[in-house]
């Protein structure tokens, strides 16, 4: 009788301490691995933050978790290479319009910005219930602005070394590389041997240069051969990032770009690109003042302004860019995005804002509009400058990877461009299934292992035994974006199942309250 009733408790007992082999159990799924190569059905095992297991079938006995994933996908967590998600993981370190994607690591310091030292970033964030994993290229402008402000002239020798010293401190630390933004001020303001200079030092640790080109539109040529004479005289890897064609004028230039970037790869230059999957861009409305009066920052431009002959000056160059570069021709393409002085203004394009104004549209008008904007405290803009077939050319390259520019985003928050939300389902839902433009395979592959190779992350960006469990399961059927340039704070759709380093993130379509998110550093593994 004693038995009968130990008996159960004894049972639930040897369960509950039962070390199973696998904590979870993947089974049935379609699993494209992120070479390219085909998707064959099997089962994958995660145990703590790796990858144990991948076959066509395993002991379901052996797992603690066991998971039916029969007709929906599995692949390797996305890798965002060109990110801008610092800003908005104080509000949200879970970054769920980041991970609803279906990313799993993020990689900031974008554009010739970054937060200095590094090793001050990585203790403040990895404090944080970080969602997605996270690691950083180190910023040319910002070191530039750390060591000479926003002075717009050649830097001195001492002013190099300690700008290459930032970058050596910033390589140890665990950078994965120097970034530049050179349409942007302070970094702007340097030539091409003080680039040379800087991106000598992170090539020594392995490092690669990413950089924001000085021109996308009427001086794209010029731009791509000094991203290649770096390339070579710096002896570094390239990554030519959000690779586009600015204004209509323009259109059709991926053609040349892209031979241009295959003939480098022929003459020995390691260079690849990334893309968003959107035909039109977002940054500052300051991208329209010519670099000049940006000299001194935000203050300086402000004073410049109220001098009749420098605006005359600045109001010209606005127009000039309205017609051949981001406005392409008409100051209906340039949408205003986040503003926080005059939230009214927020999705409203400026020609739109002058016809609620009752004047005429024109760049005269548009321009004084600009003025207006930025002497009031500025805002961001989404130019609607970009040409779908080049959008398309520059996708089918082999050497093209995915990548969003956008950053983490709370409906109603601000006024983001919908890349935010949508990048990688957008890739899947228009680029694959609708147009065809690319198999599902290869788009996975430009998403997992390409960028995973370009940063050195040998385990990440596979499904193989002895990776990290950074995994994606999604319904063909129903992945898709949702955010749009009039509503874009929506949350992309079809993301079923998703681990972060083995933690299970997104089960059911739905947000567990787990996080798995890590710091990740250069040579790390």
């Amino acid at each position: 009788m004693f038995l009968r009733i130990i008996f159960p408790f004894l049972l639930i007992s040897l369960l509950n301490g039962q070390d199973f082999e696998y904590d979870y159990l993947i089974h049935g799924a379609k699993i494209i691995d992120g070479t390219g190569a085909p998707w064959f059905v099997g089962d994958v095992a995660i145990k703590g933050d790796k990858i144990v297991a991948v076959d066509y079938k395993l002991d379901k006995k052996k797992a603690k978790n066991f998971i039916n994933a029969e007709g929906l996908y599995l692949a390797p967590g996305f890798i965002d290479i060109h990110s801008h998600a610092r800003g908005g993981l104080l509000f949200d370190p879970t970054m769920e319009n980041v991970i609803r994607q279906g990313v799993t690591t993020v990689i900031e310091g974008n554009d010739g910005s970054s937060p200095l030292p590094l090793s001050v970033a990585f203790s403040e964030f990895g404090k944080l219930q970080l969602g997605a994993n996270i690691g950083f290229f180190v910023g040319q402008g910002s070191i530039r602005d750390s060591v000479m402000g926003w002075e717009n002239r050649k830097a001195t020798r001492d002013e190099i070394n300690k700008m290459k010293k930032i970058v050596e401190d910033a390589m140890k630390e665990g950078a994965f590389g120097i970034s530049t933004g050179l349409i942007y001020p302070p970094g702007s303001f340097a030539d091409t041997e003080e680039i040379i200079e800087l991106c000598k030092v992170a090539s020594e640790y392995g490092g690669i240069y990413i950089t924001h080109m000085r021109s996308e539109s009427n001086k794209i040529m010029e731009a791509i051969e000094e991203a290649i004479e770096i390339g070579k005289k710096a002896k570094i890897p390239v990554q030519i990032t959000h690779h586009k064609i600015v204004g209509r004028s323009n259109w059709g230039m991926s053609v040349k770009t892209l031979l241009r970037i295959e003939r480098a790869r022929e003459e020995g230059v390691d260079i690849t690109l990334d893309q968003y999957p959107y035909t039109a861009t977002h940054t500052g409305i300051t991208v329209l003042i010519p670099n000049w009066a940006m000299e001194g920052g935000n203050d300086s431009l402000i004073e410049r302004l109220k001098n009749p002959m420098l605006r005359s000056l600045i109001k010209q160059a606005i127009i000039e860019n309205m017609q051949s570069d981001r406005g392409s021709g008409d100051p209906a393409n340039i949408q205003i995005g986040s503003c926080r002085w005059k939230p009214e203004y927020q999705g409203k394009t400026l020609a739109q804002i002058l016809k609620e104004r009752k004047l005429e549209v024109n760049f005269e008008n548009a321009a004084e509009l600009v003025i207006e904007i930025v002497q009031n405290g500025g805002a961001m803009a989404i130019y609607h400058s970009l040409n779908e077939d080049d959008l398309q050319r520059i996708m089918r390259f082999p050497w093209t990877m995915h990548a969003s520019d956008g950053g983490v985003a709370k409906p109603g928050m601000g006024f983001p461009h919908p890349r935010t939300y949508g990048t990688f389902p957008r890739v899947i839902s228009r680029y694959v299934k609708e147009l065809g433009i690319l198999t599902l395979e290869e788009a996975i592959r430009k998403m997992t292992s390409l960028p995973a190779w370009r940063l050195k992350l040998f385990n990440r960006g596979m499904i193989r035994p002895g990776y990290y469990a950074d995994i994606v399961i999604f319904d063909y059927n129903k992945i898709k974006d949702k955010a749009t340039f009039e509503n874009p704070h929506q949350y992309a759709e079809g993301v079923v199942y998703l681990w972060v380093n083995g933690v299970l993130t997104i089960e059911n379509g739905k947000l567990t309250g787990k996080t798995g998110g890590r710091i990740l550093k250069r040579g790390e593994f």
